[in-house]
């Protein structure tokens, strides 16, 4: 079984490790954590792709720990982030879906959207939200 998880360093998506890896020990697993950015090409991307490494070094630690197959996916190919979630997951076969979710209210929702929901809404495969 192969469970891709939304990652991006926050404490919705830090709850979604602490079920991830529940999930893989319950279903011996391999975990795939994907951070989907996208970039404008400027100063301030470049610190966020280093933040984006580390925190992807931290979760793959998390999982070393015990003993859980995971690689880490740091992706910037131009689309938004659930898109790119989506995407992943059906390239690589992924058979279920983690994402972490965090209370927005409907203005937020309207201006920012939520990748959250969007994965929710079009993934193929079942979807685990996470809210702790």
């Amino acid at each position: 079984m192969k469970i891709l998880v939304g990652y991006d360093g926050t404490v919705p998506s830090q709850d979604a490790l602490v079920i991830a890896k529940m999930h893989a020990q319950a279903f011996q697993a391999e975990l795939e954590i994907v951070t989907s950015m996208v970039s404008t090409h400027s100063q301030e991307d470049i610190a966020s792709v280093e933040q984006a490494k580390n925190q992807l070094k931290d979760a793959k630690n998390f999982f070393d720990q015990f003993g859980i197959p995971c690689n880490t996916h740091l992706l910037i190919r131009g689309y938004s982030p659930g898109e790119d979630i989506i995407k992943f997951a059906e390239e690589n076969e992924v058979n279920e879906i983690i994402v972490g979710v965090e209370k927005k209210s409907k203005m937020e929702k309207l201006v920012m959207g939520s990748t959250a929901q969007y994965v929710i809404l079009k993934a193929s495969c079942p979807v685990v939200s996470v809210k702790l």
